[in-house]
């Protein structure tokens, strides 16, 4: 638990990042491991595990708006879904295996790449 003094912090990053999260579908977690590790102060590898914890019940309570909104098209989740948890758990057991600098790396061409295919479709 973070210090009191610290506390606004943590909430101030958990609202950007819901907000993000909530208004492009996806894309807390990049918001958030910045603010965590240079904002909060968080160390690198306990900042990209606590986003995944954070960014998983967003994601839910995102899903929720968006089926009582009846927004969005869930055909074909489920595939998505088998390919994710899959994913997943290869990528929780190499994260043991790499350094919080390849992380930092590996984050920023993910963010950028994804940057330019939608800039550039």
């Amino acid at each position: 638990m973070p210090k009191k003094e610290a506390i606004w912090k943590y909430s101030l990053s958990g609202a950007l990042t819901g907000i993000v999260n909530g208004f492009f579908g996806a894309g807390g977690g990049m918001v958030l491991i910045p603010l965590l590790t240079k904002f909060c102060k968080l160390e690198d590898k306990k900042a990209f595990a606590s986003s995944v914890a954070i960014v998983l019940p967003l994601c839910v309570t995102s899903l929720a708006v968006y089926l009582l909104r009846g927004s969005g098209s869930f055909d074909g989740v489920l595939t998505y879904l088998i390919g994710g948890l899959a994913g997943g758990v290869l990528g929780g057991l190499l994260f043991r295996k790499v350094t919080p600098v390849f992380l930092h790396k590996a984050l920023g061409a993910l963010i950028v790449f994804g940057g330019l295919r939608l800039v550039f479709g």
